[in-house]
């Protein structure tokens, strides 16, 4: 199990990373979370590692925090929780929101997650109910971010909320009305997503 990567940060296109570790590069999914944690490029960079064996691939998420990675273990627990929809809760809510929501039961916030139905949402709050207080919060690491002031950050915010699970249109939407042009990549996502869990 390889459960921390340490090394210099090569590329971050949302969720992914590309991370060299004395010249093997490393492709990492991350949440937004983690993201705007990340140093610039060619910046060194450590992660919390989960890693996922399939028949078809070998996948590594990363995490800037151990209270990301335990969070998003728990939820590949759940049942009808994937990678990529654990990925997408803990993109939408911070680690404090997200207990907050399983600790007041709150069904409304989990379903504005793209991904979560009312089902998932419920059964999210039985099995993770009695967890909550096992569970560390921990806050991120921030991290100097590059200033992208171009139509390209733009494009990256998009690609990156539909990774996350939103249609193209929906995220248009989102970022027409909450993001500025002159925000970076991950000022952009974060405006849409808080925005979308109003």
């Amino acid at each position: 199990m390889i459960g921390r990567l340490t090394g210099k940060l090569l590329e971050k296109n949302p969720p992914s990373l590309l991370i060299d570790v004395q010249g093997v590069g490393y492709e990492v999914d991350a949440p937004m979370s983690t993201f705007y944690a990340l140093p610039v490029l060619n910046e060194p960079v450590s992660l919390f590692t989960h890693l996922v064996v399939r028949e078809d691939a070998q996948l590594l998420y990363g995490f800037a925090t151990r209270t990301e990675r335990v969070l998003f273990r728990a939820l590949l627990k759940v049942n009808g929780v994937g990678a990529k929809v654990a990925l997408a809760i803990l993109s939408g809510l911070s680690a404090d929101e997200f207990l907050t929501c399983i600790a007041s039961k709150d069904v409304n916030a989990l379903i504005r997650v793209p991904g979560i139905g009312k089902k998932t949402a419920e059964r999210l709050l039985i099995e993770l109910e009695d967890k909550v207080d096992t569970l560390e919060v921990g806050g991120l690491t921030t991290g100097t971010r590059p200033k992208t002031n171009d139509e390209s950050a733009r494009t990256q915010a998009e690609e990156a909320l539909a990774a996350l699970g939103y249609k193209p249109a929906e995220a248009v939407k989102l970022l027409d009305k909450h993001a500025n042009a002159e925000d970076t990549v991950e000022q952009m996502i974060r405006s849409a997503l808080r925005g979308a869990a109003r």
